[in-house]
């Protein structure tokens, strides 16, 4: 068996900062490594239907941006499979076998559901299909018998689920599925980066997000109006960088060449921090620090996007190709599936025969 990556997001908007450190930076890293089999990278439109069923117009829209950002943040449709989720309708059929694995107790214990669920204001009137995600995702994930799968922390809890529903299939019919294991960003600050605005999360719903195809306009206006340290007022005042969103970006973004080449009193990020929470730095010199390391990151996203976007139909053409890719491994898969639980009926030559010897009598 080989080791193979899958991953993806949502498209109900471009993707930002907190999408890019979470997992899309890594999975470019992990395509240039090549020390995977293969790479599968979707976008999870069923998903993102489960809370967005009254504007799948949003969702259509998206598909193009999402795919934009992939390729301009680097990822290679020679290197890995660029697909939809919607056009692999094998991900539906394993969706609703696993579904029989599994109870609403177990579902509704997942504390990343419980979160979606109280985010969404869904306590009271809960989608089914939003419910039902976790199975879905299992699917995503199964079906391609992924060993892999780069995600933030937050996401722990649903491969939990896939875990125990890949266990509870393979003791139940044969061992056709994999267990996948998360790889975690290795930055430990940028598992979760919060929002400009220093919340937990960093959101399109929030308005506190950067874009990664955000103009170096765009990202100043964001930057400089970033949340720092409200106790540090004046220049000279002791500051604190923990939970200040400009030193989690820091510690996310920037490294010792930043400083060389942007800040070269200092040597690298311990320093400044030094002088921070002594006292004697001011917010906004941090912040136009941030402003140069984020935006000397983003450009080559940009020009690259500028390149891209002069040809739309090329990008659909990408994504036909990555779909048709994926839905052959699909295919092969849920034949397996299916033999396993035994409803193969048309291709099960004894079966046939056993009942035409039943019969026969």
């Amino acid at each position: 068996m080989g080791k193979i990556i899958l991953t993806g997001d949502r498209p109900t908007g471009k993707l930002h900062l907190g999408h890019y450190v979470g997992s899309l930076r890594r999975r470019v890293q992990l395509q240039e490594e090549g020390n995977y089999d293969r790479m599968f990278v979707f976008m999870a439109d069923v998903q993102a239907l489960t809370d967005n069923a009254d504007n799948p117009e949003k969702i259509r829209q998206n598909i193009i941006e999402v795919a934009l950002d992939y390729l301009s943040a680097g990822l290679d449709p020679q290197k890995c499979v660029l697909f939809i989720q919607s056009q692999i309708p094998e991900l539906a059929e394993l969706t609703t076998y696993l579904m029989n694995l599994i109870t609403v107790s177990r579902v509704q214990r997942n504390p990343t559901v419980k979160t979606e669920i109280k985010m969404r204001n869904f306590e009271a009137n809960i989608p089914l299909g939003f419910f039902c995600y976790p199975v879905s995702q299992a699917a995503d994930i199964t079906l391609f018998k992924a060993t892999t799968v780069p995600a933030g922390e937050d996401q722990e809890p649903m491969l939990e689920v896939t875990r125990e529903l890949v266990r509870r299939f393979n003791q139940t019919y044969a061992p056709v599925l994999v267990e996948p294991n998360i790889m975690l960003p290795e930055n430990q600050t940028a598992r979760r980066l919060p929002g400009t605005d220093g919340k937990e999360k960093m959101s399109k719903s929030l308005g506190n997000c950067i874009y990664l195809s955000d103009s170096a306009e765009d990202v100043w206006q964001k930057v400089r109006s970033m949340y720092t340290d409200p106790t540090h007022v004046n220049l000279n005042d002791p500051g604190h960088v923990e939970g200040n969103a400009v030193f989690t970006y820091l510690d996310a973004f920037s490294t010792d060449a930043d400083f060389a080449e942007f800040l070269p009193e200092y040597n690298n990020l311990d320093e400044l921090k030094e002088h921070y929470t002594r006292g004697g730095l001011g917010d906004m010199k941090c912040k136009k620090f941030l402003n140069q390391v984020l935006n000397k990151m983003l450009e080559p996203l940009r020009q690259r996007r500028a390149e891209y976007e002069k040809d739309i139909p090329e990008i659909f053409n990408i994504l036909k190709r990555g779909t048709d890719e994926a839905r052959a491994v699909a295919a092969q898969t849920m034949d397996e599936v299916r033999n396993a639980m035994r409803i193969n009926y048309f291709t099960d030559e004894e079966l046939i025969r056993q009942q035409s010897e039943k019969f026969a009598k």
